[in-house]
């Protein structure tokens, strides 16, 4: 027999394929030597300083971290990082791991970017009469749905209702989860498969992608735009009506103001044009007051945009709408008003029961909390005076001048203290309502401007985001900002010891 050499293969027809033996004499590659220095899952575990952790956190959340931190290291020691992978070392990004995992996700933060009904930071912060109330409906039992008179079934829209109605003088209220809800339900009930006639420059388009027209298409009515942008009269409207036209829709424009040679007719001008035709006038206010006799803030604000004239709350006000003749009157729950999130329903009797018996009503309906919520903040409003004292954000927007520059002299002096490299300088500036109310009315205010050496305004931002009670502030110039507006004293006395960790953090 023919001795075959090794390492070689034939076969019949094939080319001839030669297979190299594996040289495995040499040493393992950088990377792979590294791998064996990772301990194991049991000799992490068993570690004094994790192995103490299954007392405060579950053993299986505990192993799972594990798990995840060793796998880390272990993708990074692949790509050739130098990583620490002594089980000190682990243990410290596992406990950090841990506590993170740990926080809510939805937290508390300081909001020192002056704007007082930030859409990102939760709107309007609760009176402590609407905290109460949330505890004492979440802690136990309520009466959400019972007649305590009868003993029988009852209605959750009842708890808010006479309180809206006194307040308002309207007919009938209905609350909801928002206000596109309110919108949503209102052109679904009175107007579907039929014409709805809006003004063009009141086709609005507000935060999270909440545009009118489309809120229109989902509630099946057909919008029909009349007018033009920047000026829209009467006429437009009454050449538009037809067989087919359900209601005329005014729109507030919450976060803009179309000003110049602009008009458009008031809502009493469209319901007494809406009665004639036998069709209705909704008003949806968007921010909305309920009252305009809130006391105007002791320190004016800054001059109005575009508008040198008298100083007067630039929103439209619930009673006021109802009392033009308006058949329902829409408006949020958690801007001007300072309660909840929530959608308002007022007016007419009937439209509100029609609006009521709506399936859909049920899918927005509110939940107890905010029931409970927007039932004690409406009650502050039966003194105007008491309610601007009372619901955080009037008390924020009427902060005085003399205030806001004390708040500011404090906040600079303590930074100087904990930052002695930085600039910290205080200067006037300017605050705004935020959450699309109030658009034209700039407020003064007194802003913290810091810069520190050898990090980044971006960076620093990033790193207060970061600590353990979040803060938000503004950028500009180059310089962090800090307005004292949204501020209170307790912000105020942690934000220096905030931002010296947040630098240190920053510079490591």
């Amino acid at each position: 027999m023919t001795r075959r050499p090794a390492g070689r293969v034939y076969a019949r027809s094939v080319p001839l394929i030669i297979i190299p033996r594996m040289d495995t004499s040499g040493p393992p590659s950088a990377p792979h030597d590294a791998l064996r220095r990772l301990p194991s899952v049991d000799h992490v575990l068993n570690h004094p300083t994790v192995a103490g952790l299954p007392g405060d956190y579950p053993r299986a959340e505990v192993v799972a971290v594990v798990r995840a931190v060793l796998e880390e290291r272990r993708r990074r020691l692949l790509a050739g990082e130098a990583v620490a992978c002594d089980p000190p070392a682990l243990a410290l990004d596992i406990r950090r791991c841990l506590q993170e995992r740990s926080r809510p996700h939805l937290r508390r933060v300081i909001n020192a970017t002056g704007i007082v009904l930030h859409t990102g930071l939760g709107r309007a912060p609760l009176a402590d009469e609407a905290l109460a109330a949330i505890s004492e409906a979440a802690a136990g039992y309520c009466n959400l749905e019972l007649d305590l008179a009868t003993g029988e079934r009852g209605d959750r829209y009842d708890h808010a209702r006479d309180l809206l109605r006194e307040l308002t003088g309207a007919e009938d209220a209905l609350v909801v989860n928002n206000n596109a809800g309110a919108t949503y339900l209102v052109l679904n009930t009175l107007a579907t498969d039929r014409d709805v006639l809006v003004s063009r420059g009141q086709l609005v388009e507000i935060g999270g992608q909440y545009r009118l027209p489309d809120i229109m298409a989902a509630a099946r009515c057909r919008l029909v735009e009349v007018g033009t942008t920047n000026r829209t009269r009467i006429e437009d409207y009454e050449r538009a009506l037809s067989d087919r036209t359900a209601l005329l829709l005014h729109v507030h424009p919450s976060n803009y103001r179309v000003v110049g040679f602009a008009a458009a007719p008031p809502i009493g001008a469209l319901a007494a044009l809406a009665q004639r035709h036998g069709v209705l006038a909704v008003d949806d206010l968007g921010s909305g007051l309920l009252h305009r006799d809130l006391p105007w803030p002791e320190s004016p604000p800054a001059a109005p945009v575009g508008n040198r004239g008298p100083r007067h709350w630039d929103e439209p006000c619930a009673t006021e709408s109802l009392a033009a003749g308006a058949g329902l009157a829409l408006f949020s729950g958690d801007k001007l008003l300072g309660g909840p999130q929530a959608g308002v329903i007022l007016g007419r009797a009937d439209l509100v029961a029609a609006v009521r018996r709506n399936p859909l009503t049920r899918a927005l309906r509110p939940d107890k909390l905010t029931l409970a919520a927007l039932e004690a903040t409406l009650r502050l409003y039966r003194d105007p005076a008491v309610a601007a004292r009372r619901v955080p954000s009037w008390r924020l927007l009427s902060r005085p001048a003399a205030e806001l520059a004390r708040l500011a002299d404090g906040l600079a002096r303590g930074l100087r203290d904990a930052l002695p490299e930085a600039t910290v300088r205080a200067t006037e500036g300017v605050s705004e309502a935020g959450g699309g109310s109030l658009a034209t009315i700039p407020f003064a205010t007194w802003l913290v401007q810091v810069r520190v050496p050898d990090v980044s305004v971006e960076r620093l931002a990033a790193e207060l985001r970061q600590r353990e009670v979040p803060v938000i502030a503004r950028l500009r110039d180059d310089m962090l900002v800090l307005d004292v507006r949204t501020l209170e004293v307790a912000d105020i006395e942690v934000l220096p010891t905030a931002l010296a960790e947040a630098w240190e953090e920053a510079r490591s």
